[in-house]
């Protein structure tokens, strides 16, 4: 795989990045929580710009397709490398933080369609898998050494030059993104317009598998991160280590899911990956100290893995020159269910504890995957029953013609 022409600076370019982004994000929450004070607060500084993300999914996110690659991701990297070096001036009015915060998650909406179809270029179709999880697991050890290193430099620097050293990693993405990518056109025809990109949202979400695909991937997901946009606010002198170790556990998951698991055994995976994924944080009731609870938070990460799963499948159930799009609207709605489980989960911490927000965003999410799960038993008995096509769709009538669906 990584012989393959262009995969290691697209790998290198995407862990800058998440480097940059991880430093910049435990540095923002520190800030805002050391001004405010306020649990939600923070959550929404570090969490934010995902829930921006959505307006970004129903406006722009067409042209995740429909311009070249290379040259929209280098745009993102220098755009995210501005932004953050604005967020470090001192004295800036939260007002103004959020600002940006709202405009980074609508420059990042593009950033996940664009990286996911060019993963699907880059790499041949029965490589993807192994490919998003050496992806994934490059993310998560950048997660592991932006959060230690983030957590060490805020004992010795202000969160304001931690944010320059993030600004600067950005620019090194930048960098990489532009002498190691080769130049290729766009994967669809046509200029990237608001009409365009709902279009296709609506041919991608019209389709009940991948409407039931999409929600795996989004809701589940999104409570757990609500949980963990509170590490600030329930260890404030350890919240690297919790970050750090919540890394681990998706590095550990992506291994071991994407390297070790057979093909034909993932699907049956999905299901107990999302139930780990939020088991763990249950115990947050009992008002763990930093070590247990930095164990509950590794071992629940391994359930990420799941996404792996969910990511091959809603490819399958994709046309080719939609790729990109189906990748970005994933990334956007599970980072603006990431930013309002952060809301939520702040706000219920402002209200009672960020213990108590911890275990009810778990309970919710466990709720979800088992409701999910019955709603995807019945979809698949239903494509399994007499006179119906794969995927649910009536088979024509003898002699006439197949009826017109919106599936593909």
């Amino acid at each position: 795989m990584f012989r393959t022409p262009e995969y290691t600076p697209f790998l290198l370019s995407f862990a800058t990045s998440g480097a940059a982004q991880t430093i910049g994000g435990l540095a923002l929450g520190t800030m805002v929580f050391r001004a405010t004070g306020s649990p939600l607060l923070s959550a929404v500084s570090m969490f934010g710009p995902q829930l921006a993300q959505l307006l970004g999914a129903a406006f722009l996110l067409s042209a995740a397709d429909r311009l070249p690659p290379r040259a929209l991701l280098t745009a993102l990297a220098l755009a995210f490398a501005a932004s953050t070096a604005v967020l470090a001036l001192p004295g800036l009015p939260i007002l103004v933080v959020f600002t940006v915060v709202l405009l980074q998650g609508l420059v990042a909406s593009l950033g996940g369609g664009a990286r996911g179809g060019l993963l699907n270029e880059i790499l041949s179709k029965d490589g993807y898998v192994l490919g998003r999880s050496v992806y994934n697991m490059s993310w998560g050890l950048m997660q592991m050494a932006g959060s230690a290193t983030g957590g060490a430099l805020l004992v010795l620097l202000s969160p304001g030059a931690c944010l320059i050293i993030a600004a600067a990693l950005h620019l090194l993405t930048a960098l990489v993104t532009r002498l190691g990518l080769t130049a290729r056109p766009p994967r669809s025809a046509g200029r990237p317009s608001v009409s365009a990109t709902w279009r296709a949202n609506a041919l991608l979400w019209s389709s009940r598998p991948r409407r039931l695909t999409y929600l795996g991937l989004w809701v589940p997901n999104g409570l757990v991160v609500g949980s963990a946009s509170l590490y600030i606010s329930y260890a404030p002198g350890a919240a690297g280590t919790l970050y750090a170790c919540a890394a681990l556990g998706m590095f550990l998951g992506d291994l071991v899911v994407g390297r070790l698991v057979p093909p034909a055994l993932r699907p049956r995976l999905t299901v107990p990956l999302r139930l780990l994924l939020a088991a763990p944080y249950l115990f947050f009731v009992l008002r763990p100290g930093v070590a247990p609870a930095a164990l509950a938070v590794t071992v629940a990460s391994i359930g990420y893995a799941a996404s792996l799963i969910l990511q091959e499948r809603l490819i399958s159930l994709t046309p080719d020159d939609l790729t990109g799009q189906a990748l970005g609207l994933h990334g956007t709605g599970m980072a603006a269910c990431q930013g309002i489980g952060a809301v939520l989960a702040g706000t219920v911490a402002q209200l009672t504890s960020p213990a108590t927000a911890m275990t009810l965003m778990a309970a919710g999410s466990v709720a979800v995957t088992l409701t999910l799960a019955a709603l995807g038993g019945r979809t698949e008995r239903r494509s399994t029953a007499p006179g119906t096509r794969p995927g649910g769709r009536p088979e024509p009538a003898p002699g006439g013609e197949e009826p017109a669906v919106a599936d593909q």
